[in-house]
C-alpha cells in the first residue's frame, strides 16, 4: 500500500490539485484496512516548504556566526589578561569560551548538509547530521573540562601568585556577559527552529556564564593571601562543566534514540479524533529530522467507507495532524477498520471449530 507524504506549510496553504493515483485501485474491494494514504505533495505547497527549512537553516547559521564573533572576542580579551596575571580560573575559563566558539563549526557544516535534497542513498534528507554535530559537541565539552581540570591539578602541585586582580575581575564579568548573551540568543534560535544541538550549545554558553563569575571567588581568595583560592575555583568550574556535559548529552542522546515531547503525541491524538469521520486513532509515531518532525499515524474508519471515501478521510486526517504539530514537516496516514460482526463472531469460536456433533451419533 502506498504511504502519503504530505508537506506542511505555516500559512496553512493547500492546492487542492494533486495526483490520485493509487497502487489498489484495481481493487474494487469497499473495505479499507490496510490503506496508505498517499497524495502527491502540492507544488506551491513543497516550495513553501523547503523555503521555510531553508529560512530556518539560514536562521541557524545567523545565530552561529554571531555568538561566534561575540565568544571570540570574549575569550581573546580574557586570553590577554591569563597572560598578565596567571590566573588558572580565568584561564579555565577562557577555555571554555574559546571550545564554544569553536563549536559553531560542525554545526555550521550541519545547517549546510541539512539544505541538500533526499535522494535514493538518504531518502529523509541530510537532517540527521545535526545530532552528529551534537556529538561533536558534547565531546568537546569533555575535552575543555578536561584540560580545564589538568591545569588546576598542577596550579595547586605549583602553587603561583595571581597578579592583576582587577583586571581578572573584570575580565570574570566580561565572561559572564559574552556567554549569557550567547547563552540566550542559541536556545531561543534553537528551540524556535527545533534544533537539539543548538540548544545543548546555547546550554554550554550559560554554564561558561556562570563559571566566570566564580573566577571572582579565585581573584578574592588571592587578595587575601590565599594561593590555593584561585586553582581550587578552577576546579569547580570543571564540576559545573560536567553537569552541563549531562544536560547536554542526555539531550543528544535522546534525540538520536528518536525522542520526542508526550505532549507533541497528545497534541496529534486529540487533532485526529477531532476529525470528523475518525472513529479512533491506533499507533501515533513520531521523529525529528534534523529541527523538522515526521510523523505516521493509524485511525480508524467505517468499515463501509470505499477506497476513495478513506483517501479523502485520511487526508482530512492528514492536514488536521500536520496543523496541529508544530515543526511537523510530513506525516503518513493508515487508515484501518473495526472488526466487522461476521469477523467478531468468528473471532468468539473455539480455535477448532468442526461441524456440531448430532443427537443421533
Amino acid at each position: 500500500m502506498e504511504g502519503n507524504r504530505h508537506p506542511h506549510t505555516d500559512d496553512n496553504s493547500h492546492d487542492n490539485s494533486r495526483d490520485n493515483s493509487h497502487d489498489n485501485s484495481r481493487d474494487p474491494a469497499p473495505h479499507t484496512h490496510g490503506h496508505r494514504h498517499a497524495s502527491m505533495p502540492h507544488s506551491h505547497v513543497a516550495a513553501d516548504k523547503v523555503d521555510a527549512a531553508m529560512e530556518t537553516s539560514r536562521e541557524g547559521m545567523r545565530t552561529l556566526w554571531i555568538s561566534l564573533a561575540v565568544l571570540a572576542l570574549t575569550a581573546l580579551l580574557q586570553a590577554v589578561i591569563v597572560g598578565l596575571s596567571g590566573s588558572v580560573a580565568l584561564l579555565g575559563d577562557t577555555i571554555h569560551n574559546a571550545a564554544d566558539a569553536l563549536t559553531a563549526v560542525p554545526l555550521g557544516i550541519a545547517f549546510h548538509l541539512g539544505r541538500r535534497a533526499a535522494n535514493r542513498r538518504y531518502t529523509y534528507g541530510y537532517g540527521r547530521s545535526e545530532d552528529l554535530a551534537g556529538i561533536v559537541i558534547v565531546a568537546t565539552i569533555a575535552a575543555s573540562g578536561a584540560a580545564a581540570a589538568y591545569v588546576a591539578v598542577d596550579r595547586l602541585l605549583h602553587p603561583r601568585e595571581v597578579t592583576h586582580l582587577g583586571a581578572v575581575c573584570a575580565a570574570a564579568l566580561i565572561g559572564f556577559a559574552g556567554n549569557e548573551w550567547v547563552a540566550r540568543y542559541r536556545i531561543r534560535t534553537g528551540r524556535r527552529i527545533g534544533s537539539a544541538a543548538l540548544v545543548a550549545d546555547g546550554l554550554h554558553a550559560r554554564t561558561d556564564g556562570f563559571t566566570s563569575l566564580a573566577v571572582l571567588l579565585g581573584a578574592g581568595g588571592a587578595a587575601l593571601g590565599l594561593r590555593a583560592a584561585d586553582p581550587v575555583v578552577g576546579l569547580l568550574i570543571t564540576l559545573a562543566i560536567l553537569l552541563v556535559l549531562g544536560d547536554a548529552a542526555r539531550e543528544v542522546c535522546r534525540r538520536l534514540m528518536d525522542s520526542v515531547d508526550p505532549a507533541l503525541v497528545d497534541t496529534a491524538e486529540s487533532a485526529l479524533r477531532a476529525v470528523d469521520g475518525v472513529l479512533g486513532t491506533g499507533q501515533v509515531r513520531m521523529r525529528w529530522i534534523g529541527h523538522t518532525l515526521r510523523a505516521e499515524a493509524d485511525i480508524v474508519v467505517a468499515p463501509h467507507l470505499t477506497v476513495v471515501q478513506a483517501h479523502e478521510l485520511a487526508e482530512a486526517a492528514e492536514h488536521a495532524l500536520i496543523h496541529a504539530v508544530p515543526r511537523l514537516m510530513a506525516a503518513t496516514v493508515h487508515t484501518d477498520h473495526p472488526p466487522l460482526a461476521h469477523q467478531a463472531a468468528e473471532a468468539d469460536l473455539p480455535a477448532s471449530h468442526g461441524p456440531a456433533p448430532t443427537s443421533g451419533d
